[in-house]
C-alpha cells in the first residue's frame, strides 16, 4: 500500500513478564472520580466542580494515543502553561470489544491494569471550564499521558482496592485507596460503553485522588498502585 507520507509507528506499552506489547487504540479518561479531589477542585473553580454527585454518571474526556510516555522516559513540559499539574491514576486496559456492557460483565472485557499520570495544563483547563469550552487544550497535549507497563488481570486479579500514591522528588503528594472511587471500574466501563464501542487496545484512566499540585522542569514523579505497577517519569 502506498501512503502520501510514512505513517507514524503504533503506540504500544510493555506487558509484564511478556515479550508481546499492547497496541494502544484510544485513551478515555474519567473526571471527578474521587470525592476529595472534587472538593479541592471546587475550591479552585469557585464551587463548580462540587456539582458532581454520585448519582450522576461520570464525565469523560479523551487523550490521543501518541500522548503516551512509557515508564522511565522523560515527559516534556508543555507550551502555553504556567501551571502544569500531576494526577496519578489507575489505568484499565481493554482486551475485548463491547458496547452497552452490563456492569456484571465489565470484568470480562479487561486485559489488565497499569499506573498512569494525567498531566494537566490546569490554567488552560480552568479557563475552558469557566467559558463552557472543551478541555482538550488542558488535557490532550503532547506527553500528557505517562503510563507504566501493563499487568494482566490474571496477574493482579480484580482491582477493587489498594493504595494509589504519587511522590514528587521523594515527597508524598497524593495517597488514597482505589476503593475510594465514586464509580468503580465495572460502572465506569459500563457507562463508557454506552457512549463508545470499546475495543482491544483502549485505555481507561479512572480518575485521580486529592493532592494534585503544580510540577516544574526537573521534577521526578514516582507513583503506583499497590498490587498493580509503579511508574517513574522526569519532567524536562
Amino acid at each position: 500500500m502506498d501512503f502520501v507520507f510514512e505513517p507514524e509507528a503504533i503506540t504500544t506499552l510493555a506487558v509484564h513478564d511478556s515479550l508481546k506489547r499492547f497496541p494502544v487504540r484510544r485513551i478515555y479518561c474519567v473526571g471527578r472520580n474521587y470525592s476529595e479531589h472534587v472538593k479541592e477542585m471546587a475550591a479552585t473553580l469557585g464551587g463548580e466542580a462540587g456539582k458532581q454527585r454520585a448519582d450522576e454518571p461520570p464525565c469523560f474526556f479523551t487523550k490521543p494515543a501518541d500522548a503516551i510516555v512509557t515508564d522511565g522516559k522523560a515527559a516534556r513540559y508543555p507550551s502555553r502553561t504556567q501551571d502544569l499539574h500531576h494526577e496519578i491514576e489507575l489505568v484499565v486496559a481493554i482486551g475485548k470489544s463491547g458496547a452497552n456492557i452490563a456492569v456484571p460483565d465489565a470484568w470480562d472485557h479487561i486485559y489488565g491494569f497499569a499506573t498512569g499520570l494525567d498531566l494537566t495544563r490546569r490554567d488552560l483547563q480552568t479557563a475552558s471550564k469557566k467559558a463552557g469550552q472543551p478541555w482538550d487544550t488542558g488535557k490532550a497535549f503532547d506527553d500528557s499521558a505517562p503510563v507504566s507497563e501493563i499487568h494482566t488481570i490474571d496477574q493482579t486479579g480484580r482491582v477493587e482496592s489498594g493504595r494509589i500514591w504519587l511522590q514528587v522528588n521523594g515527597e508524598m503528594r497524593q495517597q488514597a485507596d482505589i476503593s475510594d472511587m465514586t464509580w468503580g471500574i465495572p460502572e465506569v466501563i459500563a457507562e463508557l460503553s454506552t457512549l463508545f464501542t470499546l475495543a482491544p487496545g483502549d485505555l481507561v484512566f479512572t480518575g485521580t485522588p486529592a493532592g494534585v499540585a503544580a510540577i516544574q522542569r526537573g521534577d521526578v514523579l514516582e507513583g503506583g498502585v499497590d498490587g498493580v505497577s509503579r511508574l517513574r517519569v522526569e519532567i524536562v
